[in-house]
């Protein structure tokens, strides 16, 4: 019995930051969709901005209701659809941000990291 005492606190502890950091994530992704052209995802071939925006911000909602919800219930911070959340917002930035950032500079794409080659 002392040993669920002392675990539990820990535990809350462990979904409190993991919902924290879900929660920024997602959070990033929508105001980062949020920020470029429309005409940007068009151009490199990723659906639309008001697609990315519905479902950052769907998984933004999410993020919210799990961060604020007591104890892992329906909505709980590993839920479902707090995984579906994350795994949204971790696609828009890990393939879509990085497609829609290069399409935005315009100009010649012939540069290194160190400058033009």
């Amino acid at each position: 019995m002392d040993g669920e005492l002392i675990i539990r606190p820990v535990e809350q502890a462990v979904f409190f930051i993991l919902a924290l950091v879900a929660l920024g994530l997602e959070l990033w992704a929508v105001a980062d969709c949020a920020r470029h052209r429309s005409n940007a995802f068009e151009a490199t071939g990723k659906r639309t901005k008001a697609f990315w925006l519905a479902l950052t911000g769907g998984a933004a909602l999410i993020g919210v209701i799990s961060f604020f919800s007591s104890g892992g219930g329906f909505f709980g911070t590993l839920g479902l659809f707090g995984l579906a959340a994350v795994v949204a917002a971790s696609v828009y930035l890990a393939d879509v941000r990085p497609a829609v950032k290069d399409a935005g500079r315009g100009g010649s794409r012939n540069t290194g990291p160190y400058g033009p080659w």
